[in-house]
């Protein structure tokens, strides 16, 4: 997968509040989070992050804050900070505190949904190794350029089946649907740079909304 909750965080600041239900819950702890004085690392009494395999690119939601996790120090601390513009920018400090409620959900499950999809639309089967003339997922040498219509796939994913719970009228079906419209004017724009032959340059480019035919 080329997106993470992080980026669904950048789109939908609520997606993690809201519908948080239909994710999936990694960490639920009504206390025992510490955030450091220095604001950059959350440390979890009797958490396991390794178990979990939480890592760079979740979403941990201490107090009412939700912090991108920036990488794993070991099985009962992350590095966080709170949301920056890029993946690559300094961390922004968080507020330091004790006896913190922390929560961390994934909507991985749906991300991996629409990422199934967009491989197969590019004519790549998701996860199979690259071979002669069928290229694979590492054959993709811009895998950033997926990461926006990957999110926007699992927020359509995400609010339609909330929205199914509380009617057509809603304002979840109203962003379900927006999502959709965004999913496939994304998908449209979408290029994707691969490499054929092995030699780690991209000697082609498919799109996610045309259909190759192969003469056999």
């Amino acid at each position: 997968m080329f997106a993470t909750d992080r980026d669904l965080l950048v789109l939908e600041p609520r997606v993690f509040f809201d519908v948080s239900w239909t994710a999936q819950t990694l960490v639920n702890a009504a206390s025992g989070g510490t955030i450091n004085s220095a604001g950059d690392t959350l440390t979890l009494s009797g958490g396991n992050f390794v178990n979990l395999g939480i890592t760079a690119g979740f979403v941990a939601v201490v107090g009412s804050m939700p912090l991108e996790v920036v990488g794993r120090v070991d099985a009962t601390t992350l590095s966080v900070s709170r949301l920056r513009s890029g993946v690559t920018e300094p961390v922004i400090p968080a507020v330091a505190g004790s006896a913190l409620k922390v929560v961390i959900h994934t909507f991985r499950p749906q991300i991996g949904i629409v990422h199934g999809q967009v491989m197969r639309m590019l004519g790549i089967e998701p996860g199979a190794a690259g071979e002669a003339g069928r290229p694979g997922e590492t054959d993709i040498k811009n895998p950033s350029a997926l990461r926006l219509v990957e999110s926007l796939g699992a927020l359509h994913l995400i609010y339609s089946s909330a929205a199914a719970l509380v009617g057509h009228d809603s304002p979840m079906w109203v962003k379900a649907q927006m999502y959709r419209e965004r999913f496939q004017a994304e998908r449209g724009r979408l290029v994707v740079e691969i490499d054929l032959d092995g030699d780690g340059e991209a000697d082609t480019v498919r799109r996610a909304n045309v259909f190759q035919f192969v003469r056999v």
